[in-house]
This record gives C-alpha cells, sequence and structure tokens, in this order.
C-alpha cells in the first residue's frame, strides 16, 4: 500500500521569477516559455504542460491580488491572503516599478483615455509588452489623481498612500511634477533627453524650487506647484541686466574664470557673456508665467546647450562658466549693498538651474 504526505497550508507563495515575468506583461503561455528557456524544466525534471500549468496557476494569483495592489494599504490589513511582510513589499514595489523607456515616452502627456488607447506606439517604440504600458500609464494616472491636490511632500504622500521606497516614490513624485506643471518634454530638441535627465531636474526643483524647499516660508502648501513668492522674487534679477550691472558681472566672472578655461574658451564667454546672461535672467523672469515656464527644458536646450555645443565646450567648460556665473555675485554690489536678500534667491535659483543644465548636456 502506498503512503502519500500531504501538506495542507494557508500561507500564500509568490514565485518572485514568474511574478516579474507578469509584471513585465507577459503572456501565461510566454511566461512558460521563458521558463523553460532558463532551464526550470531540467532543473525540476518537468515537462512543458507543468511549467504551463505552474505559471497559469501563479497568474490567476496575480490577477486576485491586482485589485488590491491598486491601493497597497489594503492588501497590507487583508486577511485572505497570508503574506509575509518581504513577500508584501515585493508585491508592492514591482508592481509599482517603472521602465525609463516607457515613462519616457509617456512623460508630459495627459493622463487621457485616449493617450492610453495610443500606447501601442508605446510598445513599437520601446519593445516593451503592451500590458506592462498599460500597468504603468495607469499607475501614474492613478498615483497622480491620489496626490495631486495634496498639501505637503510629495514623496511622503506617495510613500504614504503607495508604500513604495523612497527612490520609487521620488521618480513618480518627478512624474507628477513634470505633468502638474504642464512642463514641455516631446518636442524634438527634447529627444535626446532621458527619463534619468528628467527626474534629475525635476527632483532638484521639488527640492529647491516647490514648497517642500528648506528657503521655503510656507512648507505646508502643495509640493506639486512652484514657490509663488520665490517666483515673485525672481522678477527682481530682471536688475542684473541693466548695463551697469552687467558690465559689473561679466568683469568679475571672467576674472574668476580665467585660470580654469583655455584662452579660446575664454575669449568665448568674453563675447557671449550678455546673451548667455540675459537667458538665464529671463528664464527666471518666465517662471512667472504658465506659458513661459511650460518651456523651460526646450529654453535651456535651445539657448543655453545649444549655444554651447556650437562653441565646442565640454562639460567641464559649462561648468566652469556656470560656477563663476553664479559666484561672481557674491563680489557685486548690487547683492552686498543695494539687496543683499536676493542672493540666497540667487543661490537657490543657480543652483537648480546650472544642476539641471549639466545634467541635460550630452556630448
Amino acid at each position: 500500500m502506498a503512503t502519500v504526505d500531504i501538506f495542507v497550508g494557508n500561507h500564500t507563495v509568490v514565485d518572485p521569477d514568474i511574478y516579474q515575468l507578469w509584471i513585465n506583461g507577459y503572456s501565461g503561455f510566454e511566461a512558460a516559455k521563458l521558463q523553460q528557456a532558463r532551464g526550470v524544466q531540467q532543473k525540476f525534471g518537468c515537462v512543458f504542460d507543468d511549467i504551463v500549468s505552474d505559471t497559469l496557476d501563479y497568474y490567476r494569483l496575480f490577477t486576485s491580488l491586482e485589485r488590491l495592489l491598486k491601493t497597497p494599504p489594503k492588501l497590507v490589513d487583508q486577511q485572505v491572503y497570508q503574506l509575509d511582510t518581504a513577500t508584501l513589499r515585493l508585491l508592492i514595489q514591482q508592481y509599482y516599478s517603472i521602465d525609463p523607456s516607457v515613462v519616457r515616452e509617456i512623460l508630459g502627456k495627459k493622463l487621457s483615455a485616449r493617450n492610453r488607447k495610443d500606447l501601442d506606439d508605446v510598445n513599437e517604440k520601446t519593445k516593451v509588452p503592451l500590458r506592462s504600458c498599460r500597468r504603468q500609464f495607469d499607475n501614474i494616472k492613478r498615483v497622480f489623481k491620489t496626490v495631486e491636490d495634496m498639501l505637503g511632500s510629495l514623496v511622503q504622500n506617495i510613500k504614504k498612500h503607495y508604500l513604495v521606497s523612497e527612490q520609487l516614490a521620488k521618480q513618480y513624485a518627478a512624474i507628477v511634477f513634470i505633468t502638474n506643471n504642464k512642463f514641455e518634454t516631446g518636442k524634438k530638441k527634447l529627444s535626446y533627453l532621458t527619463f534619468d535627465d528628467f527626474f534629475h531636474c525635476a527632483d532638484k526643483m521639488i527640492a529647491n524650487w516647490s514648497y517642500s524647499s528648506e528657503d521655503c516660508e510656507n512648507h505646508e502648501d502643495m509640493d506639486v506647484d512652484l514657490d509663488r513668492n520665490f517666483l515673485q522674487e525672481l522678477r527682481d534679477l530682471k536688475m542684473l541686466l541693466e548695463k551697469e550691472y552687467l558690465d559689473e558681472h561679466k568683469s568679475i566672472a571672467l576674472q574668476n574664470v580665467k585660470s580654469c578655461v583655455s584662452e579660446k574658451i575664454y575669449q568665448d564667454m568674453d563675447s557671449n557673456f550678455r546673451t548667455f546672461s540675459k537667458t538665464i535672467v529671463n528664464i527666471a523672469y518666465g517662471l512667472n508665467h504658465s506659458k513661459e515656464a511650460k518651456d523651460i527644458f526646450v529654453d535651456i536646450v535651445e539657448k543655453l546647450i545649444e549655444p554651447f555645443q556650437q562653441l565646442r565646450w565640454h562639460q567641464a567648460d559649462v561648468s566652469a562658466f556656470l560656477t563663476a556665473y553664479k559666484e561672481a555675485c557674491h563680489q557685486m554690489e548690487f547683492f552686498m549693498q543695494v539687496d543683499p536678500r536676493l542672493l540666497s534667491v540667487w543661490e537657490r535659483y543657480m543652483n537648480t538651474l546650472s544642476s539641471c543644465i549639466l545634467q541635460m548636456y550630452h556630448t
């Protein structure tokens, strides 16, 4: 008489490899084929039908969990599936994971039903399965709708409501910030920029130009918006374009940078200083007007990066110019005697703008 050992338990087991395939948008059969290609059949001495059956079982589990994954706190609080802390963390983090190439295509677009229907184009361009593109689009839309009107820190609000890691929350915060401010990201001139470039810039803007900045007096306001008081103060920087201050600014900046760059680069800076200064100050001034603010990335590329590249400046040359340009103001009469309070506004503006320019300056 044969003896059969039977074990019955209520602990829900999740295979992380199969879950990742589900997250990546593969069908159950496609996932089984990939499992077979990875040597699962040889490892466990089974037939392909067993792999298909096992994979489909997991897929049914993941599909039933998806309703709860859309509201992670509910997944944590539910009693139907017995999941340990590590598994819960894996399920949530992977479900809200993003593919930079997919998000780059979605970034800046309206999160509308029409654009969701156009994800076929994103699938074709990125080679990421359509199901994964839809998951990411829906997650971005869901997170945006949840936090767009909330007071306080974007990152903390996202972490609280979606239980994702700090880094992933920052990525979603950057997407929400760019979407909310309607920043242009889709123009041809910007096509060379990656999601990481936009993430870097948005993260700096949130940290320094929004209501969460250490320099902001009202931290309780919405983090998705730029600090209105800061934007108003930026208008006063127009004084830097008056001939008296422009000449002083140029003289100090060129004196400070002369030992850091070649003679050719120095002559370029001398010849183009007024043009570059006008652009930098006008970008600051334009942040007060939504139509101009939304083109900040276009303006940076068109009016600064492309001219730098035409002059054949290396990134180190750009960095030297921006540093000298910013630091010169510490020695200027305008900032030291006429309006000393503006020095902190200038630093707050230039530190972020310089960081964005250097991130976007691909060579």
